[in-house]
């Protein structure tokens, strides 16, 4: 399918951007381009509420999101942010986690964890990880269902997603419903032709960008050294969560989530795969001016709903 045209005036927009020279951009001026949210009216919520989490060593900032018509307990999806485990923030991210709480009627809980290059590999995962912790031993000062939690995240998120998935299999819990994993990053394997195709920044994220994410996270450790971030190399996939995993057409990360995909399946974990037709990496964040982004986010949100019904 030929890309979704409504994407071109978002691609056009961001032509300098895809011309950046990440090798030699500065985090903050990174962090200036990218940590602004797009301007557009915020869906309403039955409660929105700006927290700090009490975690060992240090604290985080989180957003809880509950909708509208949600039950007096509801169930709580943990959201962890894209941006290459370096930009982005609560706010880059607030629309996102809007819709899908109203999309699937649950509520949903924004971490805001610790960034590179400041906070190396593996500081995000265990943030996210103790997060859900957390939620799940405050759910009765949230209002939400404990037993009823599933974790989300695009890009970097959804590798984040996908990594507390892994040490909750392995630490003991918490019991997860589901991982809903939009275009996640998997590996750092930048030659598989998805990249090939569309690594040129021509479709907004670029292979220099996703060098330079890489670079940060892990510093001096060598990609074969963090299990939890080339979680596409994990051994064992069985006994995880129920997936949905969601690539974009246009996306240099395309390859590796549809791989990542293909282990859970091949290991016995239920897993919901789609390639969105037309779309580019960060789509998910762009309904307000790709109309047809939404119905992905729907899908996303839906299945969550079943999983955590």
């Amino acid at each position: 399918m030929t890309l979704n045209p409504a994407l071109e005036p978002i691609l056009q927009a961001y032509a300098d951007f895809a011309d950046t020279d990440w090798s030699q951009l500065p985090v903050d001026a990174a962090r200036a381009m990218m940590n602004t949210p797009l301007a557009e009216e915020a869906l309403a919520m039955k409660r929105v509420e700006n927290l700090d989490l009490a975690l060992p060593g240090r604290t985080l900032k989180a957003r809880l999101y509950v909708p509208h018509g949600a039950p007096q307990t509801p169930a709580l999806t943990l959201f962890f942010h894209g941006g290459g485990w370096v930009l982005c923030n609560l706010d880059t991210h607030d629309a996102t986690c809007r819709e899908l709480a109203e999309d699937s009627g649950c509520a949903i809980l924004s971490i805001e964890y610790r960034l590179a290059p400041e906070a190396r590999y593996p500081t995000a995962a265990e943030d996210c990880y103790d997060a859900t912790c957390w939620a799940r031993d405050h759910a009765a000062d949230l209002g939400i269902d404990g037993t009823r939690l599933a974790v989300a995240g695009d890009s970097a998120g959804g590798n984040l997603a996908a990594a507390v998935s892994l040490m909750a299999r392995d630490r003991g819990g918490p019991t997860l419903r589901h991982q809903l994993l939009i275009y996640p990053v998997t590996d750092a394997n930048f030659s598989t032709p998805s990249y090939l195709a569309n690594g040129d920044g021509g479709y907004f994220l670029s292979t220099s960008a996703m060098r330079w994410f890489w670079s940060h996270y892990l510093g001096e450790t060598a990609p074969e050294a963090a299990p939890l971030a080339r979680i596409l190399h994990t051994t064992d996939l069985s006994g995880l969560p129920p997936a949905t995993v969601i690539t974009a057409q246009y996306d240099p990360l395309r390859d590796e989530g549809d791989a990542y995909a293909k282990h859970l399946a091949a290991a016995g974990v239920a897993t919901d795969h789609h390639v969105a037709d037309g779309m580019i990496h960060g789509f998910f964040g762009m309904t307000a001016a790709v109309p047809d982004a939404r119905a992905w986010v729907r899908l996303g949100a839906q299945n969550l709903a079943k999983a955590l019904a």
